[in-house]
């Protein structure tokens, strides 16, 4: 079966991902930073795949080295998700006021760490023609008041992976934008307000599984376009 290394799965977004993965027999390595959450996903999931969980924070160059030596000892890597990252401050500030300490630690986990494992995992990837998946935001192409920290790193992450495409052509690098969805993230980028019009999770992850499936170029794609053309094809 393929193997998967996905990042942040403990909730949200990462959460449901995995669960999809898992429900299609993938074996997955899978982390979060909460232990206790993480093993409670993991619980959750119905697969007749293997499961590796390993508390612990994407920033740690030792972390990363074990997952993707966890998934060395599956056997191999056919797909790496970058679904970990933060949003910076509640509420957002504008750019006059955000510490320059606040943005260093937002490039930290959204950018430098995705690509430090990007790095480690390039040899078990390159091997197997494997894919890399990084989660993305409008934010790193639109200007939204408040939003310039978070699309900062998230501009910056979808350079890296226009650049690795082109340097790494026996891979599929792609920048998925999943849209505005009910996380507990998205609700600390709007604190006090109701954001249970926007899609859950679950209605979301099966894009993943969509874009991995139909082996597309390499490239940026957004979620809702993805659903799109499964429910016109389905």
């Amino acid at each position: 079966m393929p193997i998967a290394l996905l990042t942040g799965a403990s909730r949200g977004l990462g959460r449901a991902f995995a669960a999809d993965l898992a429900a299609a027999g993938w074996d997955l390595v899978v982390d979060a930073r909460d232990g206790a959450a993480l093993e409670a996903a993991v619980a959750t999931w119905s697969t007749s795949g293997r499961v590796i969980a390993l508390p612990g924070d994407v920033t740690d160059a030792r972390h990363r080295s074990d997952l993707v030596s966890a998934a060395a000892g599956l056997g191999g890597l056919d797909l790496l998700v970058n679904n970990a990252g933060g949003l910076g401050p509640s509420p957002l500030p504008p750019l006059a006021d955000l510490a320059p300490d606040d943005l260093r630690a937002l490039f930290e986990v959204n950018t430098l760490a995705p690509l430090a494992l990007i790095q480690r995992a390039l040899p078990l990837l390159r091997e197997r023609g494997g894919t890399i998946v990084s989660l993305t935001s409008d934010a790193g192409v639109e200007a939204y008041p408040g939003w310039g920290g978070y699309g900062l790193t998230k501009a910056a992450l979808e350079q890296a992976a226009r650049v690795l495409a082109v340097e790494e052509p026996s891979l599929r690098v792609h920048a998925l934008d999943p849209g505005d969805v009910r996380t507990d993230m998205h609700q600390a980028a709007f604190p006090g307000e109701d954001i249970s019009d926007r899609v859950t999770p679950e209605e979301v992850a099966p894009a993943l599984l969509r874009l991995v499936e139909r082996r597309l170029p390499s490239g940026r794609h957004r979620a809702a376009d993805l659903l799109a053309t499964q429910e016109v094809r389905g």
